[in-house]
């Protein structure tokens, strides 16, 4: 481990230097304001002392995770093609019984086969029966009903003029790259001034991949260490139609971190703060996290990682359990192409499994 402590003017400052000695993968480990050393130093401004510290075994450790998870690989693709070899087709559970099966069953298996939560499928049904009281309904029918169910549970935030906008949300979900898109498609394609700022500073490499793409924009970028700063860079960017705000990936589980996140949020009361959630999360974390984040009074979401899979049943889930619009989803890692407004037509056709 390799450990280095730099007295600064400002974040930016150390962001560089940390950079440039130790790399992307440097963490920032402590930050504080001190004062200047000497018999003036009362009077002078305070400066920033940055401790940083990086593992110096990680290049070996990374390239040695690559060789295991290909070799892991390998090894399941041999175990696939052996069981296709040596196991009969064997029915499902669903598959088994005797009898017709009833539009019902078959609607119903339609819904677990696209991964929707059973608790959110019964609240299906529920309706559906509710509403078609003694009638005996085809897999069509069921059908017809659940886009007309889609439609008046899915939401879709399209107020995109709002001006201060906050990115929360869990690690690993894509928030800075979701964030850099954002900037481009307001920059490029809605003729909009835009600034961006993030208060994550203990990734060296996401503050650097802002920065960069704030430089091929063309648009202000700066990095903040706590609530006042950010207030004060927001009034620093009077000029900015749109200023977008990214913020430090934080566990759900833990309240203390969440909550200093919304410290941030209710420093500027900022007009949207959109939950980043990955549609590759387990349906069981995916509540646990729009519920431990309600903290930060959330008002709309954005939901990435759409491309990675082929069952849609999250975004649902998503949806359900929030009870919040959608105003973006992420289709990839390209910026600034991979990102869509939210349209209810499509978000409905990858539920029921009509659009991959």
């Amino acid at each position: 481990m390799i450990i280095k402590r730099y007295i600064v003017d400002n974040m930016n400052e150390a962001m560089i230097k940390i950079r440039y000695e130790l790399g992307s993968d440097a963490v920032i480990v402590s930050q504080r304001k001190i004062k200047q050393k000497g018999p003036l130093g009362l009077f002078k401004p305070r400066k920033l002392e940055v401790t940083a510290a990086v593992d110096d075994r990680s290049k070996k450790n990374k390239e040695l995770e690559e060789h295991n998870k290909l070799f892991q690989n390998e090894i399941l693709e041999l175990k696939t093609m052996l069981q296709s070899v040596i196991t009969p087709n064997i029915p499902s559970k669903y598959e088994y019984g005797k009898g017709k099966k009833t539009g019902k069953s078959k609607f119903k298996l339609k819904l677990i086969e696209n991964d929707i939560p059973e608790e959110i499928a019964e609240v299906i049904f529920s309706r559906i029966r509710e509403k078609n009281r003694d009638k005996k309904l085809t897999v069509s029918h069921y059908e017809k009903e659940f886009k007309n169910i889609l439609n008046e549970m899915i939401k879709i935030n399209n107020n995109f003029s709002n001006r201060v906008q906050v990115l929360v949300g869990p690690t690993g979900v894509g928030k800075t790259t979701t964030i850099a898109k954002l900037a481009s498609l307001y920059t490029l394609y809605k003729n909009k001034q835009v600034g961006l700022i993030t208060i994550d500073t203990y990734r060296i490499g996401a503050v650097e991949q802002l920065k960069t793409y704030s430089e091929i924009l063309g648009i202000p970028f700066d990095v903040v260490i706590s609530a006042r700063d950010l207030s004060k860079a927001i009034n620093r960017m009077s000029d900015c139609d749109v200023i977008l705000v990214d913020t430090t990936g934080r566990n759900s589980k833990n309240a203390m971190q969440v909550s200093e996140i919304r410290s941030f949020i209710n420093e500027i009361n900022p007009d949207t703060v959109h939950l980043v959630l990955s549609m590759t999360t387990k349906q069981k974390d995916l509540k646990r996290i729009i519920e431990d984040y309600k903290v930060t009074n959330y008002n709309s979401l954005i939901l990435t990682k759409v491309d990675e899979t082929n069952s849609y049943g999250s975004i649902l889930a998503s949806i359900y359990y929030s009870d919040m619009p959608v105003s973006y989803i992420s289709t990839g890692q390209n910026v600034p192409d991979d990102i869509e407004e939210a349209d209810l037509n499509r978000l409905s056709k990858l539920i029921i499994g009509a659009e991959n």
